[in-house]
């Protein structure tokens, strides 16, 4: 009878370990996550105070510790926004003003001090939506690559951008970017505490898509960021201030228009006070585009250039040769697509001034091209492919090598809605490989082998800031004199050669040149 015990005890044992959470020390505290196959998940893990009440429109606070072990099994909210229809990336929870939290996965079999490479994620969204839960941005994949991967929510729309004069008073200096402040905080946190998940605080890359690419190429020239990372990737993201880094006076007047339409007229701490007091809701708005560009706007938009985080738009810093010397991977999608206001052809050209009539040779040679397609190309230049070739070239400049992409696969099932090439934001399940997180029982093998593709250029980039490697079509370095670009094409391939788009890109950087 006891062996018969023993035995039936031995067999229980690995059912008992199995399910066991995984746990991690980290400086605030234990976590208990979870084993999900060969990775490990801690979800929810706060990396700095709610930014709630007294802490709104604050610089992060430090996260309290806590006594035992904190359950990291899901998600913590995302940040305060009014969802995207339609939107690529779908949230899984329910927006909140406490949202500052990350998410960490792991080899299982990663134990603390193993030094694996770490990949750090920024989501896109327009600093106005977005957040770490959607399916898509699973870190499984790295993870199984031997990765460890990160990812944090940050404060968007009015709670992660704002100023007012009563802020600058509280805080002693002009302040705003709080958004960008989150970032580095999350940065710092990885830097501290990703040791005890097996990742290696000096093998840190960051990368983000639109929006988040945009963040990335703000954290190349941000003195706060310097030394926080090795490597960074930017998808879709630019690298010229397109759309105007907002001055101190006008953030601060925004500010107190916002302000006023709440009822609130005092400039000093009494009108802060009632403003920090706001329903999360009421501070959110309903529609801040619309308000961005009311007259008066009662929402800065994004950045602003307050001297401290922020100190000057990003592409005068890199011309002044104020970048990060790290190896950069940068590119855009096919479709990817702009901004502008014009209704017809001849509104869009003269919008670039002298450019004009050249753009229109190059970009509608026999005038047959349907004017929204037409738009989409030549925006889609000038707001992500031009730019991303001008970061190369300061990043090359910097003595770094720069990899740039022009991303074309689109899904085997979409190509009868997207014929014009792969639209903003839908590279990211390739690089991801989480395509069937997106696409479902409609992924096809093919669209398997392109995401294969694309998710090992960028896991070998993370490994040594290099993209290539066994298996993989060649992707050479970008220089001034072979400008090359690495095109990820419909048959899941990817060829590289002499970027093939160039004369059209330089005709938008002579437009760029000119502008005041």
């Amino acid at each position: 009878m006891r062996t018969l015990l023993l035995l039936a005890a031995a067999s229980l044992l690995p059912t008992a370990l199995a399910a066991r959470a995984p746990e991690a020390s980290i400086a605030t505290g234990k976590v208990a996550g979870t084993h999900e196959g060969a990775v490990d998940v801690f979800r929810g893990i706060p990396y700095a105070a709610p930014p709630v009440g007294e802490r709104r429109w604050r610089s992060p606070q430090p996260a309290a510790p806590w006594q035992g072990v904190r359950n990291a099994s899901a998600f913590g909210h995302d940040c305060m926004q009014t969802p995207f229809p339609f939107d690529e990336a779908p949230l899984r929870t329910t927006p909140a003003e406490d949202c500052l939290y990350l998410n960490v996965w792991k080899p299982a079999s990663a134990q603390k001090g193993a030094r694996l490479p770490v990949l750090v994620w920024i989501y896109g969204g327009a600093f106005i939506t977005g957040g770490t839960s959607p399916a898509i941005y699973d870190g499984s994949a790295f993870a199984r690559a031997g990765v460890v991967f990160v990812s944090f929510n940050y404060r968007l729309g009015r709670f992660g951008f704002f100023s007012h004069p009563a802020l600058t008073a509280e805080a002693g200096k002009p302040v705003g970017n709080f958004a960008m402040e989150d970032q580095v905080a999350a940065l710092k946190w990885v830097k501290a505490n990703i040791a005890a998940f097996g990742g290696d605080p000096a093998k840190v890359t960051i990368m983000g898509e639109s929006a988040g690419g945009t963040a990335v190429v703000n954290l190349l020239t941000m003195p706060s960021a310097r030394g926080l990372f090795r490597g960074a990737i930017s998808m879709s993201g630019g690298g010229r201030s397109l759309l105007p880094t907002a001055t101190m006076e006008k953030g601060e007047q925004v500010g107190v228009d916002f302000a006023a339409r709440q009822g609130v007229t005092d400039r000093g701490a009494a009108g802060l006070a009632a403003i920090r007091a706001l329903p999360a809701a009421t501070v959110q708005g309903t529609n801040l585009f619309a308000d961005r560009f009311a007259n008066p706007a009662t929402y800065v938009g994004g950045l602003v250039a307050e001297g401290s985080v922020i100190t000057a738009p990003s592409d005068m810093l890199m011309d002044q040769g104020k970048i990060a010397p790290v190896p950069v991977m940068i590119g855009m999608t096919s479709a990817d697509g702009g901004i502008s206001f014009a209704q017809d052809k001849d509104a869009l050209f003269a919008s670039f001034g002298a450019q004009g009539p050249a753009l229109r040779r190059a970009y509608d040679p026999d005038g047959a091209a349907e004017f929204r397609d037409l738009s989409r190309r030549l925006t889609g230049d000038q707001y992500m492919a031009e730019p991303a070739r001008f970061v190369a070239r300061h990043v090359v400049g910097a003595g770094k090598q720069a990899f740039v992409y022009r991303f074309g696969y689109v899904a085997q099932g979409k190509r009868g809605e997207w014929q014009a090439g792969a639209p903003h934001a839908t590279d990211i399940p390739y690089f991801f490989n989480t395509v069937e997180a997106r696409y479902g029982a409609a992924t096809t093998d093919q669209d398997r082998r392109a995401a294969w593709l694309a998710h090992a250029y960028l896991v070998n980039f993370v490994r040594s800031g290099n993209p290539n490697g066994k298996g993989l079509p060649a992707w050479p370095a970008y220089d001034r004199k072979d400008e090359a670009l690495l095109q990820h094409t419909m048959d899941a391939s990817a060829t590289a050669s002499f970027d093939p788009f160039k004369n059209k890109l330089d005709l938008i950087e002579a437009f760029a040149n000119s502008r005041p």
